[in-house]
C-alpha cells in the first residue's frame, strides 16, 4: 500500500499557512510592544501558535511603544495636516507635480 501523498501535501500546505501567519502576527504584536520584529518572528517560528499568545501576555517595554497608543485591531489613522512635514503642510496639500 503506498499512501496518497496529494492529501498529505494539502495538509501541509495549509499548516504551513498556520505556521507563517503566527509568524507574522508574533512580529507585529512585539514591534508594536517596542521589543522589534525580530524576537517576535523568532518565537512566532518556534512557538508556532503559543508565539503570538504569548506576545499578548507580555507588557510594552516602555511607555512610548505604539502599543499603548493603538491596539493591533484599532485602524491607523492618516496624518492629520499638522502632523505632516515638509511641503505638503507648507502649501495645504493641494499642489501636485503638474501645477509645479
Amino acid at each position: 500500500m503506498t499512501p496518497i501523498l496529494a492529501a498529505i501535501g494539502a495538509k501541509a500546505l495549509y499548516l504551513c499557512y498556520i505556521w507563517l501567519l503566527s509568524a507574522i502576527t508574533a512580529a507585529e504584536l512585539s514591534r508594536s510592544k517596542g521589543y522589534g520584529e525580530k524576537v517576535g518572528l523568532g518565537s512566532g517560528l518556534i512557538l508556532t501558535i503559543l508565539g503570538p499568545l504569548i506576545w499578548l501576555a507580555i507588557p510594552p517595554k516602555d511607555a512610548t511603544a505604539e502599543w499603548n497608543e493603538r491596539k493591533p485591531w484599532q485602524r491607523r489613522h492618516k496624518p492629520r495636516e499638522a502632523e505632516m512635514t515638509g511641503d505638503a503642510a507648507e502649501t495645504g496639500g493641494t499642489r501636485t507635480a503638474i501645477s509645479k
